[in-house]
């Protein structure tokens, strides 16, 4: 039985191999760690491309492959592990290298891991659960792993997987700005999910049915969860009020649960399936940021549109929920390194990023400034952050418009969506790996 399952995912393993591939930007630096012991742990939601990402990586290798989410495995607590081995042997020879997709699902499988680091396997895992990096990761593994986090298609993977080749030349010409705004627009409603963008499947009815299966299986299941409705209810609520304040008592109230103790577990389920992220309010005072309102996201603009109960989009939450996942995408860690914050006058400043102990930038989104009332606000809120915070690059995100606005002697830069997306990365965050623990120096070559 085990025998055929293996020899089954090493013919799934060459087809994935022998398709057509969008690099994925975090793919360079993720070489770098291909050779080293450590072993690579690539995380992120299901259908987010992590399978696929780990697959390249290892091109080249002669690894074994085994997926843990296989339906026709009997069971993963009934796998022989030795006799598991024992085929990779048989019909992949004595390599040293191998993958195992969707860890998370084999009872203990740490233990496992372990085992195999020790006997001079070189090792990389993936994983649909976040707190792999938080819980077994850090218990079991310290300073013996590389987390790699894969999350849907940023927007430069968009413009790849489209062909596009972006310059700022191009769009001297209208009819490319046009076309390079609608891809904006398109990532904006319909996400990033790589089915949805390569595939062109319609994403309300795909995206719909993935938070469904990702709710069952992440969720559901693994936690053992009787009241099922309940968590559906709180995911599609929190999905629908993107951008918005909550507390699990306000939560528990709108939702009628009995319990604002049930809502924070069950928002931390969610949270470790990746189908939502809460944000923190930034401040010094530990007690105020964990007695503060928290800020919901979700991991992709397109689960927005799938979960929608309004008849139209709401295009400043749209934008803001993209801007939040794409500084996750660019290594800013949520309540690490990512805030929102309230001046003393209690004005919100939408995005706070740290570097260290240092708040570097400060980002309002503003999908239209319709008004000077309104750029009063926005800018009177930055100036009254950045004096609080100590900190002078300040910037408003709008859909379309591009100037500089000076006040008090500070310049406050007003920045198109478009433009912000198709900044470099590496101008942003410091790290495109993700990692809980410190990194070792990487291997040369």
């Amino acid at each position: 039985m085990l025998k055929a399952v293996v020899i089954k995912q090493k013919s799934d393993k060459e087809r994935l191999l022998s398709l057509p591939y969008i690099q994925r930007t975090k793919e360079k630096d993720a070489k770098k760690w291909i050779s080293s012991d450590l072993i690579k742990v690539i995380l992120g939601p299901r259908r987010a491309g992590k399978s696929v990402f780990a697959l390249m990586l290892l091109k080249g290798q002669d690894f074994a492959y085994f997926n843990f989410d296989d339906e026709s495995l009997p069971g993963q607590e009934k796998i022989d592990l030795d006799e598991l081995l024992s085929e990779f042997k048989q019909i992949y020879g004595e390599t040293k290298y191998i993958l195992f997709d969707e860890i998370q699902n084999l009872p203990n499988w740490e233990l496992f891991v372990n085992r195999l680091h020790r006997a001079g396997y070189n090792l990389t895992l993936t994983g649909s659960n976040a707190s792999l990096l938080s819980k077994e990761l850090a218990t079991h593994l310290t300073g013996r792993h590389i987390p790699i986090e894969i999350l849907p298609f940023d927007f430069m993977e968009i413009l790849k997987a489209k062909q596009y080749e972006f310059s700022g030349n191009k769009l001297l010409l209208p009819e490319e700005k046009a076309k390079l705004l609608g891809y904006v627009t398109q990532y904006m409603i319909n996400g990033g999910y790589p089915e949805v963008v390569t595939k062109n499947v319609e994403p309300r009815g795909y995206l719909d049915v993935l938070f469904d299966a990702v709710l069952f299986k992440d969720v559901i299941k693994r936690h053992k969860i009787r009241f099922s409705k309940q968590i559906d209810s709180l995911g599609s609520y929190l999905i629908n009020n993107v951008s918005n304040q909550f507390t699990a008592r306000k939560l528990a109230n709108v939702l009628a649960f009995k319990s604002d103790v049930t809502v924070a577990k069950y928002l931390a389920y969610l949270v470790e399936a990746y189908l939502v992220f809460s944000l923190d309010r930034h401040s010094t005072k530990v007690s105020l940021r964990m007695q503060s309102p928290k800020k919901t996201y979700t991991v992709d603009n397109g689960l927005v549109t799938a979960k929608a109960i309004q008849h139209s989009p709401n295009s400043g939450k749209l934008m803001e929920n993209l801007i939040f996942i794409e500084l996750i995408k660019r290594g800013y860690q949520p309540n690490r390194e990512l805030f929102y914050y309230k001046t003393r006058n209690d004005r919100e400043i939408d995005f706070v990023l740290k570097k260290g102990y240092k708040v570097v930038e400060l980002i309002q989104v503003a999908y239209e400034v319709t008004s000077q009332e309104v750029e009063d606000r926005e800018i009177k809120a930055l100036l009254e952050a950045g004096e609080e915070l100590k900190v002078n690059k300040l910037i408003i995100i709008t859909w379309d418009e591009k100037r500089e606005e000076k006040r008090d002697e500070v310049t406050i830069y007003f920045m198109p969506l478009w433009e912000w997306l198709t900044q470099d990365p590496c101008c942003q965050g410091d790290a495109l790996l993700v990692t809980s623990t410190p990194l070792a120096t990487p291997p040369k070559g």
